[in-house]
């Protein structure tokens, strides 16, 4: 209905010989586009846009939830993001189902093995604390930082117990941030290791190296917060193939949330992602990818104003909307 009410607009940009494609057409055609094509485009165009920005490019998932098809017995589609902080883009997406056999940590080397990642610092969770995931890091050019757990027990209880000693980390270098908003004070105090002699050669359990390719520094992050009279701390560990300063260490850290703040929230609130039916055939992989190339276009203009802003000035008037289409000549 939209599309109908604007053809005037859209001729300015599309041909449009057979009038405005209806509901079915876009159905059929999203259900049967090949996502590998499409997703080839999406890279093409980022390319076109310059997207990527020198930094922190985050890595992570998010489910579908509405996604699956139970008739078909296939479960919710989830989809890995590369989120290049920034610039606040997405850089890269692949698709999977854990019905299909697929995983998160196959997913999240796929997306990797496409992109340049020169001069970038990729951040994952501990889940991605893999030593194969690390050499294709760094055989694209970039640097990790990887959450460090017990997914990894041999090295995490080795990393954990090193920083747990005061007599070490009063030594380290160490940077400290706060923060105060409503009532929460949270402080966040960061160190910094690049002595890893003690660490070489160590083999886990299964006679396999504990240390990841690569690895240059080790890093804790302690962070205490004070609510109402009631205090509580927690301490992450981290492992990188770069040597950080304890601030860039603490920076890139909070960088990596950006991909839960800058994407996956807006795509849930703004794009009601989470609520999205479309379930068949390639449809949902495909409207992923083209739910992400909206949101880099809108990101792109006006930047002082919101997406959901943005959007609402996009059916308000086609002044606006021309603004917004135009950069995607």
């Amino acid at each position: 209905d939209f599309a109908g009410d604007r053809e005037g607009l859209f001729r300015e940009f599309l041909t449009l010989k057979h009038g405005i494609p209806s509901h079915d057409t876009f159905s059929r055609i999203f259900r049967l586009l090949d996502p590998e094509a499409f997703s080839a485009a999406f890279a093409r165009f980022l390319d076109d846009l310059g997207a990527a920005g020198a930094g922190v490019v985050a890595i992570d998932g998010k489910t579908l939830r509405r996604s699956f098809d139970t008739a078909a017995g296939r479960s919710p589609l989830a989809v890995v993001s590369a989120f290049a902080s920034a610039t606040s883009t997405v850089i890269g997406q692949e698709a999977y189902r854990a019905t299909d056999g697929d995983s998160e940590i196959v997913a999240a080397r796929a997306v990797l093995e496409c992109l340049d990642l020169t001069g970038q610092l990729v951040t994952a969770d501990a889940l991605h604390c893999q030593s194969e995931t690390a050499r294709i890091v760094l055989e694209r050019g970039g640097d990790y930082l990887f959450r460090l757990k017990s997914n990894r027990p041999a090295l995490h209880e080795m990393v954990a117990g090193y920083f747990a000693a005061p007599d070490v980390t009063a030594e380290l270098p160490a940077a400290e941030t706060s923060d105060a908003d409503h009532g929460r004070v949270e402080v966040r105090r960061a160190v910094v290791s690049t002595d890893l002699s003690w660490l070489r050669g160590t083999k886990t359990s299964c006679a396999e190296p504990a240390l990841l390719p690569g690895l240059a520094s080790l890093g804790m992050i302690e962070t205490t917060v004070t609510r109402n009279g009631k205090t509580t701390t927690t301490r992450h560990v981290h492992v990188s193939s770069r040597e950080l300063t304890p601030e860039a260490y603490l920076a890139a850290a909070r960088s990596h949330w950006s991909i839960e703040n800058g994407l996956h929230w807006v795509l849930d609130m703004t794009f009601d992602e989470d609520r999205a039916r479309n379930r068949k055939d390639h449809g949902p992989e495909n409207l992923a990818i083209l739910r992400k190339l909206a949101l880099n276009v809108l990101r792109r203009a006006r930047p002082g104003i919101s997406i959901r802003r943005k959007r609402k000035r996009c059916g308000w008037t086609n002044e606006f909307a021309r603004t917004i289409i135009g950069q995607m000549r």
